[in-house]
C-alpha cells in the first residue's frame, strides 16, 4: 500500500514537472498594422520550392510579386487585383507559368487571410516572446499569422500545405488619395495657396526705393515748372510761385509717407 501510494506521488510530482517546465501562451490583444499599403522582401517556402522576391500590398484585394529566384521564376511578376491574377515579364504579359501555380495559390491564401484581419480593430492571438501569432482558417487549410509590436507582418504559415513565408525589411508605402475624397473645401485650399504663391509681392526695400524715385520726380517736376511761370508778370509770378513751393513740399511729404 505505502509503495503504491509512493508510485502516485511520484507520477503526480511529474506531471506538475512537466506542466511547469513548458511555455504558456496568453491571449492577449494587439493594435492591428496590416491595414496599409506597406512592400517588403519575402522568402516563401513550399515544400521543396524556395523562392525570393518583393512583395506589394495596395489594398485590400490588391497585392503583387515579383520574383528574384528561383532562376524558372526570376523576373516573373505576379499582380492580383479582386481574385484575378495576371503574369509579366519585363514588361509583357503572358498566362501564369506552370511553375509559378503552387505560389500563385499559396498567394491567394496569403492574400484572403491577411485581408480579412485587416479589416479588425485589433488582432486577437497567443503571445510568444513579443510575437503575436493570430490563427485562423481558410478553404486550403488552416494558417497562423505572426506580428511584431507594431502589428506590421512578420510572417504567415499553413502547416498543412508545407507554406510558409517570412517577411523582411518592411516599409509602409503612401497610397495616393482617391479623387472621390478631394472636398470642396481641400481644393478652394489647393486654389487659395496657389493663387497667393502666384501673386508678386515687393519687398520692403524695393517699396522704399520706388518711393524715393517718385520724391525725386517729384521735386524735379515743380522745380522745372517754377522757372517757366517765373517768366510770368511780376504781381501773378510771386504768387505762383508760392502755390508751386507749397504743393512740392506736400507732394514730397506723401512720397516720403509711400
Amino acid at each position: 500500500m505505502k509503495r503504491l501510494i509512493s508510485f502516485a506521488v511520484m507520477i503526480i510530482t511529474a506531471v506538475m514537472f512537466v506542466a511547469c517546465s513548458s511555455p504558456i501562451k496568453s491571449e492577449t490583444s494587439r493594435k492591428n498594422g496590416l491595414n496599409c499599403a506597406f512592400e517588403s522582401s519575402v522568402n516563401i517556402t513550399i515544400d521543396k520550392l524556395n523562392a525570393e522576391g518583393v512583395i506589394k500590398r495596395f489594398g485590400d484585394g490588391v497585392w503583387d510579386v515579383e520574383f528574384s529566384t528561383p532562376n524558372t521564376l526570376s523576373g516573373v511578376k505576379l499582380a492580383f487585383d479582386s481574385g484575378n491574377v495576371t503574369a509579366s515579364y519585363k514588361g509583357l504579359d503572358f498566362s501564369v507559368p506552370q511553375s509559378a501555380l503552387p505560389v500563385k495559390a499559396m498567394m491567394l491564401n496569403l492574400i484572403e487571410a491577411v485581408d480579412t484581419n485587416a479589416r479588425l480593430d485589433e488582432l486577437k492571438g497567443s503571445e510568444n516572446d513579443n510575437v503575436l501569432e493570430v490563427s485562423g482558417s481558410l478553404d486550403g487549410g488552416e494558417y497562423v499569422i505572426c506580428v511584431g509590436k507594431d502589428g506590421k507582418l512578420i510572417s504567415f504559415e499553413m502547416e498543412n500545405n508545407k507554406l510558409k513565408m517570412i517577411f523582411s525589411d518592411m516599409k509602409e508605402m503612401l497610397s495616393a488619395p482617391d479623387a472621390s475624397q478631394v472636398t470642396e473645401t481641400t481644393m478652394a485650399e489647393i486654389v487659395s495657396e496657389t493663387t497667393t504663391e502666384s501673386e508678386p509681392t515687393n519687398s520692403t526695400e524695393e517699396v522704399a526705393e520706388i518711393s524715393e524715385e517718385n520724391a525725386e520726380e517729384v521735386l524735379e517736376s515743380p522745380d522745372e515748372n517754377t522757372e517757366e511761370v517765373v517768366e510770368v508778370p511780376d504781381g501773378n509770378a510771386e504768387e505762383t510761385v508760392e502755390i508751386i513751393e507749397e504743393e512740392a513740399e506736400q507732394t514730397f511729404e506723401v512720397a516720403e509717407e509711400y
